[in-house]
């Protein structure tokens, strides 16, 4: 098992994560994606990662399972955004918030975590600033399935 500090949601039953510095806005895509439809918060901050029968598995950190960071406002809970959990995601997905990223980049490499390829979104600040973010993680679980 690995714990990463990251965020996790479910949307639908794809698990996905989102990895970057801190105050790259993991919380803030995390709150965006539970938010929507088929969205439920499986993890923020910290992220136990285990490998089940050959897939990689998200869940919360007992100590903090159904509660968000959000900058300014401290901790809050799923119930008080009015947003569905999930104890676990089966991971489909792994989204790296970075600080830059070339106006046309190359398709980037899958992830590995604990040995297992994850395919990868790159986001950039300009994309989530304009709000294209869950349009674009979910264009992405749409090639997955394809």
């Amino acid at each position: 098992m690995e714990s990463l500090h990251a965020a996790c949601v479910a949307l639908g039953e794809a698990g996905v994560l989102i990895l970057g510095p801190s105050g790259a806005g993991k919380s803030t895509l995390a709150l965006q994606l539970a938010d929507s439809a088929g969205g439920a918060l499986v993890a923020d901050d910290r992220v136990r990662i285990a490998v089940r029968e050959g897939r990689l598995v998200a869940r919360p950190h007992p100590g903090e399972a159904g509660r968000v960071e959000i900058r300014g406002q401290g901790l809050l809970t799923a119930d008080d955004l009015g947003l569905a959990t999930r104890p676990e995601a089966v991971l489909a997905l792994a989204i790296d918030l970075v600080a830059a990223a070339p106006r046309m980049p190359d398709p980037p490499e899958d992830a590995l975590i604990l040995g297992i390829s994850l395919p990868r979104l790159v986001l950039e600040p300009g994309a989530r600033r304009a709000g294209l973010a869950p349009l674009l993680v979910r264009a992405a679980l749409r090639r997955r399935e394809a």
